[in-house]
């Protein structure tokens, strides 16, 4: 299998730690990729344009982190990322979508940041923001449910975006007023697949 992949995108770290936490890290061949070159052909492997993308050995190819990180998990009997219909299985989606919507709304207000001055709008910025902050409020408020039980993509995807969110924003100090958070994520980035995995420019 063959990923294409950024060594600073959240999505991409969330293939990866559940790659390593699964075990199968080393049957994935990494093929960085910069999705904003003029010279990417990441269109051609993902026509949407985007990474995370993995390439199967018969040479069908998947896209959007859910996707992918749910194959890998079936991928190997008895390790269970995405739980059975029930309700563990939606707490872990819970989580899921709403690591990945900090994270969306996180991509959405750094681009319109780079823009040049002039094209930029504040007003979209702080609508980003405040997206960021209602959803970081809401896993403060349930980082006891977070915390509880094994290891599942809801954990996974929230790890990730707390860690690329306080990477990226470093001056909203995000984990301020938050101590429940903050002493989760303190935790979970302790883990080997999160120290092997964290971000560089």
């Amino acid at each position: 299998m063959k990923l294409s992949y950024s060594g600073t995108s959240p999505f991409v770290r969330k293939v990866m730690v559940s790659a390593i936490e699964l075990g199968v890290i080393d049957r994935i061949e990494l093929e960085e990729t910069f999705v904003w070159s003029p010279e990417t052909d990441i269109g051609l492997v993902n026509p949407l344009g985007k990474i995370p993308a993995l390439t199967l050995n018969d040479g069908h190819v998947l896209y959007d982190s859910p996707v992918i990180c749910e194959y890998l998990d079936e991928l190997i009997p008895g390790v269970v990322l995405f739980p059975a219909p029930g309700k563990a299985r939606w707490k872990a989606l819970h989580f899921q979508a709403l690591g990945d919507g900090i994270t969306d709304a996180g991509v959405l207000r750094l681009l319109e940041g780079r823009r040049e001055e002039g094209e930029k709008s504040q007003g979209w910025i702080d609508r980003q923001s405040n997206v960021m902050k209602r959803g970081l409020d809401a896993l403060e408020k349930e980082a006891e449910v977070l915390a509880g039980g094994p290891l599942t993509i809801g954990q996974i995807t929230v790890g990730c975006c707390l860690s690329w969110v306080n990477f990226r924003f470093p001056d909203d100090q995000i984990f301020e007023g938050r101590p429940n958070l903050s002493a989760w994520y303190e935790k979970f980035s302790a883990r080997a697949s999160m120290i092997e995995t964290a971000p560089k420019e």
